[in-house]
């Protein structure tokens, strides 16, 4: 729903839904990097600033299309944008260096505040799925009973006669 702008016809099939998935599990991913990502609080020698104002520009557009009539769709596009610099991170083919802090914790703190608090997104592996498990189970033994019983009761029948 969020790839799409509020007032445009809504794609709902088994495919849009199985893209949405895969692509909520990308950004999600790269999301969890970043938020592990070390920030060493200093600046230092050798950040590359082309990057570093791609990468500025690309956040303020975040809000910049939010302001614009509620586009969450222009978000979303821009946050995988950066997913593959996310990934060169994490992967160390770009060095955590060449990033200002500044814009590192910036980059960190919209992820945060756009993914989870203002979209309402959670983690595909929410620790809720244990408790669902749990209640399937409970589900599953609650229909076996009558069977057991069932069984049971022919097994008395038949050793009484």
């Amino acid at each position: 729903m969020l790839q799409t702008h509020y007032r445009s016809t809504l794609d709902f099939s088994n495919e849009a839904l199985q893209a949405s998935e895969k692509g909520l599990k990308r950004l999600w991913d790269a999301y969890e990097s970043l938020q592990k990502f070390q920030v060493s609080g200093t600046e230092v020698l050798g950040i590359d600033t082309e990057l570093d104002n791609i990468i500025l520009a690309a956040l303020k557009q975040f809000d910049e299309s939010m302001n614009d009539d509620f586009n969450t769709a222009k978000v979303l596009a821009g946050m995988f944008e950066l997913v593959p610099t996310i990934n060169s991170i994490k992967d160390k083919l770009i060095s955590i260096d060449a990033i200002s802090t500044s814009t590192m914790l910036l980059l960190k703190e919209k992820f945060k505040a756009y993914l989870e608090d203002i979209f309402g997104l959670q983690s595909v592996n929410n620790n809720n799925s244990g408790k669902l498990n749990d209640v399937m189970q409970l589900l599953i033994d609650i229909r076996k009973m009558p069977k057991l019983k069932k069984i049971l009761l022919h097994q008395t029948k038949s050793e009484t006669n």
